[in-house]
């Protein structure tokens, strides 16, 4: 056997070993979370370990107790999915709405300062969401946003477009110049060939900076437990989770049943996007 061959074993066999233990840690909790979710609570209390819940203990009581209104005894969760949605989709459309033309612009056009624009994005990530809670919470009070979800929603927008701005340059630069000079040629404006021509060459990288950016807006705990701690009808799912998990009356498998709801959306929407998200739509593309 020779050393290329030896080292082509070692490291397919590596690969595999290493697929494997990343799944294991990944998929074993969660697939616990959801045999507490559907298991009584007595059945959990007589045998916490098992992995494994029986067609005749398996319930779905936890999951209508979760999403049952409070005004029926439920915890709420529908409408803290509803607020939580509202945000996530909000904070999504305005940050890339907002990261698009700057991506583009930091990618494409020429100015000064253009190499150390992508350092000064990155630089803002140095600053840690505790310093910054406390001045942006004075702040959208004065201005009568800090118990709203817009107000919220403007936050993440603040937190996400740098890192969304840096994301889509480094896959605007590999769009070949040549596209766009063929769409010039065909007498596009630059605003008319960045909607025809770039946007749709670069819908994996838009997907997967969407995705990023509901990800970071739906699981986010700390701003809104700042901005809308006061009004409970506001709050979002991470909120209602933390309040199942510090309630002594609420079960343990109730609070696995409101953990497998927020985690859920997360898990259906990078699914559901997979074929964007790995797909190359730009291979055949240059016209020249």
């Amino acid at each position: 056997m020779t050393r290329a061959q030896f080292e082509d074993r070692l490291f397919g066999t590596l690969r595999w070993v290493v697929i494997a233990f990343l799944a294991l840690i990944t998929l074993v909790p969660f697939y616990y979370m959801v045999v507490l979710s559907l298991k009584p609570i007595d059945s959990l209390l007589a045998d916490p370990g098992s992995m494994w819940v029986s067609a005749k203990e398996l319930t779905t009581a936890t999951y209508r107790d979760v999403l049952k209104p409070t005004e029926d005894g439920g915890q709420g969760f529908l409408k803290l999915m509803l607020n939580s949605a509202l945000v996530s989709l909000g904070t999504v459309v305005l940050t890339l709405a907002a990261a698009v033309p700057g991506s583009y612009a930091v990618s494409r056009l020429r100015f000064f300062g253009s190499r150390q624009v992508s350092a000064m994005f990155l630089a803002v990530y140095l600053f840690p969401a505790t310093l910054l809670a406390v001045p942006l919470f004075v702040m959208f009070a004065r201005m009568g946003l800090s118990g709203s979800l817009v107000g919220l929603a403007i936050v993440y927008v603040a937190q996400t477009v740098p890192v969304s701005i840096y994301m889509l340059k480094n896959y605007l630069v590999t769009i070949p110049a040549s596209i766009e000079e063929a769409a010039a040629l065909d007498g596009c404006s630059r605003l008319q060939t960045l909607r025809k021509v770039v946007l749709p060459l670069a819908a994996p990288s838009l997907m997967a900076t969407g995705l990023y950016v509901f990800m970071i807006a739906w699981n986010e705990f700390l701003f809104a437990l700042l901005f809308l701690a006061a009004d409970p009808e506001s709050w979002t799912v991470s909120l209602g989770l933390a309040q199942l998990s510090n309630g002594i009356e609420v079960s343990k498998t109730v609070l696995m049943a409101g953990s497998v709801i927020l985690t859920i959306p997360v898990v259906l929407l990078f699914f559901a996007a997979e074929r964007l998200l790995t797909e190359g739509l730009t291979s055949g593309a240059d016209k020249s």
